[in-house]
């Protein structure tokens, strides 16, 4: 059969199936999705943040119109506002809503008071206006609204762009810029990974800024969860040889005797570890400050070596 004829009676429904197949699998193959941001939607809007200074707590959602069936409000539901014509709000203002939840205790820090973990719960829309107070619709929300919830104005925030970066490394030198902890993340998260949210305690005060990168790092030897004996083995084991051929005293897995005919003590871990250089250190991750309040900053995880956890360091890049 000639190709004309071929193309004139139709291509058979297998080859079509089979050729759109190849070609979106080759188009797949060949266009690789890359974010614009390193953060967007919940990461942007919902992260928090520990703020040091006072809140105004004058502003907040008073009632709802379904509050007879339930205490809790989300996306679509309408809720009224303590504040209207009185204090300037125009239909179509958007509004932040967030809860103050306490001030941050940790051990996680040398700088004392680091301030107040606010949650960021979402943003409404104020649909009516009346003298004294405002109905809002929910528009967005991270979490459940609850009345006695705070508003305030929404302020737009624009993540740092994504940049390919040199790969990471993980025997880098200290930058010599501030170091501070990381003290706390999201939703009360001890094990943390990429794309999560996490508190460090550098702020303003340290000159950090929105878009720096951290490099998360722990001295040599910590961040075990589990606590293991100070030594591999004591440096006699003995008791499993023969009663007849007896061999010598000595475990292969002890550590050296100390002195230059081994006729000292046995050079334990500590002993071995003295005296080398104190800035070295195990790279683990790399994050990307996304807001920044007087002492301490809000960090989106880009990239990880393993776990992170609280009480880890980090450095300004």
């Amino acid at each position: 059969m000639s190709f004309q004829n071929f193309f004139k009676r139709g291509l058979p429904a297998g080859f079509v199936f089979a050729l759109s197949v190849f070609s979106t699998t080759s188009l797949a193959q060949t266009v690789a999705y890359t974010p614009d941001t390193v953060a967007e939607r919940n990461n942007l809007y919902c992260a928090g943040f520990v703020q040091n200074s006072p809140m105004n707590t004058e502003r907040r959602l008073i009632g709802a119109t379904e509050e007879q069936d339930g205490f809790l409000y989300s996306q679509s539901n309408d809720v009224y506002l303590n504040i209207g014509a009185n204090r300037g709000v125009k239909v179509g203002d958007i509004m932040s809503v967030v809860r103050p939840r306490g001030q941050v205790k940790t051990r996680w820090t040398n700088k004392g008071e680091l301030g107040q973990y606010v949650q960021e719960i979402g943003t409404v829309e104020i649909v009516r206006v009346k003298a004294e107070v405002s109905v809002a619709r929910v528009r967005n929300s991270c979490d459940v609204m609850l009345l006695g919830d705070l508003v305030q104005p929404w302020q737009q925030r624009t993540s740092p762009k994504f940049v390919e970066r040199p790969s990471l490394d993980r025997y880098a030198d200290p930058s010599g810029k501030a170091m501070g902890r990381l003290f706390m993340a999201r939703d009360n998260q001890e094990m943390i990974t990429r794309d999560q949210i996490v508190f460090v305690d550098l702020g303003s005060e340290d000159n950090a800024k929105i878009g720096d990168y951290l490099t998360i790092f722990r001295p040599l030897g910590k961040g075990n969860i589990l606590n293991g004996p100070p030594e591999s083995v004591s440096a006699r084991v003995e008791g499993f040889q023969s009663l007849t051929y007896r061999g010598g005293r000595f475990s292969n897995q002890a550590a050296r005797k100390k002195g230059d005919n081994a006729n000292g003590q046995v050079v334990t871990t500590p002993d071995a570890k003295d005296g080398r250089p104190s800035d070295i250190r195990k790279v683990i991750g790399e994050g990307v400050i996304l807001n920044v309040k007087e002492r301490t900053a809000t960090v989106v995880i880009t990239r990880t070596v393993q776990e992170i956890h609280t009480g880890d360091w980090v450095e300004i890049q």
